[in-house]
């Protein structure tokens, strides 16, 4: 189970600001924290208007350039993002955006490269992220399934081993409102492609992550802020640090719940609680030698070391063979 907290561009170009993204992350328990590397040249026209939820969060007058341009990270931050990363035991991970943004990435040694939603419909994008031969994320947002089969496909047809490439299901609006989360479309990816699912998520809160991962999911992502007021597009649908690490301890409950074996059966620890539990065949009455027991001269009571109630077909018509003071737990010697 992989869980990336995803920074993108809530460091709001502020090198101070990204280290402590990377502080909290860590302190919260996730596996990686997740930057985004781009050259906003090489991503955006100048002309391209920004997505909805953008001109609602960022100031109305910027473009999607100059929004973008003002987040981008400066070559020179990443060994210190990186060291910082490694000082603090959680594993750097950024997404690409460009085939320039690739290279470089690969150069640092990320473990894997993860494909952003807007990116899943960019054939020579994935063709490029394919010929580096590491293990591939994609994100789904927006995508049909026609679109996803066609960038497996993609990548798959450029080495990428099917094996080595996970799917998250996700959903682009931010926030992404609860009845458009439809968390079973993991499993269509899973069947339909027979990939590794997981989740890239949107929602506010950390509900639906968790739900997520007990319906199977091995990858959650979550965007996470310092400070949920501050401007940017991300920040307002982004965890708080305290709800990102209530967020990882929930998700290893999680985990650990759906570890078993699968088949029902006692566990161990409940094994020691089924005598205090259960009920077992007690006489109602005081029963003399010789009297056929009857079932209204028995009653069924705590604790159940002693004769089963699924078993008083067994016992009723039998013949007493001493005499049985009421309330006595029946044993098998006691009857014929």
């Amino acid at each position: 189970m992989i869980i990336i907290a995803e920074a993108g561009v809530n460091h709001n170009g502020d090198l101070n600001k990204a280290l402590s993204l990377i502080s909290e992350a860590a302190n919260a328990g996730a596996d990686y924290i997740k930057f985004q590397t781009f050259k906003t040249e090489n991503l955006v026209h100048k002309k391209a208007q920004k997505a909805a939820y953008q001109i609602e969060n960022t100031q109305q007058g910027d473009s999607q350039f100059t929004m973008l341009k003002q987040l981008e990270i400066s070559e020179g931050w990443y060994p210190k993002l990186i060291a910082h990363a490694r000082d603090n035991k959680i594993k750097f991970l950024s997404t690409g955006f460009d085939q320039e943004s690739i290279d470089f990435l690969d150069k640092l040694g990320c473990d894997f490269f993860k494909v952003p939603s807007g990116e899943i419909t960019n054939k020579p994008y994935l063709q490029h992220i394919a010929g580096k031969g590491k293990p591939v994320i994609v994100s789904t947002g927006m995508a049909t399934k026609e679109e996803i089969s066609n960038a497996i496909n993609t990548l798959t047809e450029s080495g990428v081993a099917r094996n080595s490439i996970s799917v998250l299901h996700c959903n682009t609006q931010y926030p992404t409102d609860m009845s458009d989360v439809n968390l079973y479309a993991m499993h269509d990816i899973r069947d339909s492609f027979n990939v590794e699912i997981g989740y890239s998520d949107h929602t506010l809160g950390i509900e639906v992550p968790i739900a997520a991962v007990a319906l199977g999911a091995k990858i959650i992502e979550k965007h996470f802020t310092l400070d949920q007021s501050l401007p940017g597009p991300d920040h307002a649908a982004s965890l708080t640090p305290v709800e990102l690490k209530a967020m990882v301890i929930g998700i290893r409950n999680i985990e650990q719940a759906i570890e078993g074996s699968g088949m029902k059966e006692p566990s161990q620890s409940e094994l020691k609680n089924i005598s205090a539990a259960r009920k077992s065949i007690h006489t109602n009455q005081n029963l003399e030698e010789g009297h056929v027991i009857a079932a209204g001269d028995l009653i069924m009571l705590r604790p159940g070391n002693g004769i089963s109630p699924m078993e008083i077909d067994q016992v009723v018509g039998k013949r007493v063979l001493r005499n049985l003071k009421s309330g006595t737990l029946l044993k098998r010697e006691d009857f014929e």
